[in-house]
């Protein structure tokens, strides 16, 4: 099924894929594709796609945590609307990657929270799982807390490992079908205000914020 459908949805966010393409090079004067190394299945890494967001050559460290000067105006756009996944279709039809399972990290963070992604990685990483549907807008949150680093590692990814592996334990075709249902419903609904309304990215995650810290922090103390 993940060769099949992600054949399918390549070929369907293509034309989406090129203008994106054409406005990074535009913005930046660099290529449009980014790659960066993360960890697979049995821990083996693999390069994953995605389309450049950021500005080459800029200091900073291997992910992004809520606002980073490095990242673009188009960027920003792609990022909200999750554009720039769509190259990771390309690893699902490697093999790389599975429509869903839990997201590919890089190597750092699988080792520093090894005891939990030995279980994880015995299965191929994913474009979306039940924690990726959970934390879609993860930007939100970063918004509002003085210190985005240790709160995304003692909150964010505990509560992420902790329902990507009871995910897992559970998973099969119908339930994988119902959480990639879930991710569309979820996309849509935050790129509509985006896409209706005038306001820029930024107000809309600050005023959407508080009520997603509030509600990650109680699922946190569980």
């Amino acid at each position: 099924m993940d060769f099949t459908l992600a054949g399918v949805l390549l070929a369907v966010a293509l034309p989406v894929m090129l203008i994106a393409a054409v406005l990074i090079r535009w913005e930046t004067g660099d290529s449009a594709m980014f790659g960066q190394r993360r960890m697979g299945r049995g821990f083996r890494t693999f390069m994953l796609w995605k389309l450049r967001t950021m500005r080459s050559g800029c200091a900073g460290g291997p992910f992004t945590l809520g606002a980073d000067g490095r990242i673009t105006r188009v960027g920003h756009w792609l990022r909200w609307f999750k554009i720039d996944e769509l190259p990771q279709l390309w690893n699902v039809m490697r093999g790389d990657m599975s429509l869903v399972g839990s997201r590919p990290v890089i190597p750092e963070l699988a080792e520093e929270f090894e005891a939990d992604y030995v279980r994880l990685l015995a299965a191929r990483p994913g474009l979306t799982d039940p924690a990726t549907v959970k934390y879609c807008r993860e930007v939100e949150l970063m918004a509002l807390v003085p210190d985005p680093l240790d709160y995304f590692k003692k909150v964010i990814m505990p509560d992420k490992l902790r329902i990507s592996l009871a995910y897992l334990d559970r998973s099969s075709v119908r339930r994988d079908v119902g959480v990639l249902m879930r991710t569309a419903i979820a996309l849509i609904r935050s790129a509509v205000p985006a896409v209706a309304g005038k306001a820029t990215i930024e107000p809309m995650v600050v005023a959407r914020a508080p009520k997603i810290l509030r509600a990650a922090e109680a699922d946190s103390l569980r």
